[in-house]
């Protein structure tokens, strides 16, 4: 039979309620008594009961974390973090892919509308595309927070200012002496938010140094991935000289532009620049280092379930908007050419 709360608190000597206390983190428990509490739960291979739970409270601790594409570098980092910051504050996550189809976002919605989670942090690449509207149209949604670029006012959101960071990229490009910059992963079909807004910063960006504009250097692509950079600027290359510089808008496209260039005989950065955005940790270590638009992931995930804290908490608060600071990190992908 599965050990109860009663079994725990008679094998470490502790009443039901500090066994409770523990698990929930509701209140403070003294070093000691936590960490005979914490072997007595190990001892018995306790198991919460989240069902109890929920008809107790109403809540389960547990949360879903839903994101378009699993398999990224960027998406594995995030999940890391939120599900670490997740169980500092005593919750589960569980991690959804939603590959941009609607009727998953419907299904995770109708989940924490039926209070099957407790909330909901969904990243949704395009409002269009999402069933976020729907769910407003029939009531007010579940506690949900927003990560990403889309435009809305509906619940609260995290997310990067795509379109200054792109700014800022291409200014730094242009800084090294490159004019004849190429961006990869503009929009597409379907066209997303943070395809949109990067693009529309790297045009502020020229325009701010005067080069002019060349639609023939925005290299669009289905899907932020590996496959879809490499394949589109393959046949960049097939028809074009090469540019001075590629801004990728993830590292992940970044690192296929700089294997598509290796294959090609051409030198990074001596001949062709390469630049990405997000930061992940495979860039960092690449040859070369590659330069990207860096953001604190971990206080990205913090922030997001603060936001998601309050709103459980507080239902009817306004929503609340949070941009996450970013800065350009130059290491020798883009160094300046000798």
């Amino acid at each position: 039979m599965r050990s109860t709360v009663k079994d725990v608190a008679t094998r470490a000597g502790v009443s039901p309620k500090t066994v409770s206390n523990v698990i929930n983190g509701t209140a403070f428990v003294r070093p000691d008594t936590r960490a005979r509490v914490e072997q007595a739960l190990a001892d018995l291979d306790y198991v919460p009961n989240l069902g109890a739970r929920g008809l107790r409270n109403g809540r389960y601790g547990l949360i879903a974390l839903a994101l378009p594409d699993l398999s990224t570098a960027y998406s594995a980092e995030l999940a890391h973090h939120f599900v670490e910051e997740g169980h500092a504050r005593g919750w589960s996550v569980q991690i959804e892919e939603t590959a941009a189809e609607p009727r998953r976002e419907k299904a995770l919605l109708s989940r924490a509308r039926s209070h099957l989670v407790d909330g909901l942090v969904l990243n949704p690449v395009s409002l269009a595309d999402s069933v976020v509207d729907e769910h407003v149209a029939r009531g007010p949604l579940p506690p949900t927070v927003l990560i990403g670029e889309v435009e809305q006012d509906r619940t609260d959101q995290v997310g990067v200012d795509s379109v200054a960071g792109a700014r800022d990229m291409t200014a730094h490009l242009l800084a090294t002496g490159r004019r004849r910059i190429a961006v990869v992963g503009s929009p597409g079909l379907p066209e997303t938010a943070a395809a949109r807004q990067r693009t529309e910063g790297y045009r502020l960006a020229l325009a701010d140094a005067g080069v002019p504009h060349d639609p023939a250097l925005e290299l669009p692509t289905a899907r932020w991935t590996a496959d879809e950079a490499r394949d589109a600027v393959r046949a960049f290359l097939d028809r074009q000289p090469p540019p001075d510089a590629f801004f990728c808008f993830t590292d992940s496209m970044a690192l296929a532009v700089v294997h598509v260039l290796w294959e090609r005989g051409l030198r990074v950065p001596d001949d062709v620049a390469v630049a990405g955005f997000d930061d992940v940790e495979p860039g960092r270590y690449a040859v070369p280092p590659l330069t990207t638009v860096s953001f604190d992931l971990r206080a990205f995930a913090a922030t997001a379930l603060d936001l998601l804290q309050h709103r459980i908490d507080d239902p009817g608060r306004p929503p609340r908007r949070v941009t996450a600071p970013h800065h350009v990190v130059a290491r020798a992908s883009t160094a300046r050419p000798a």
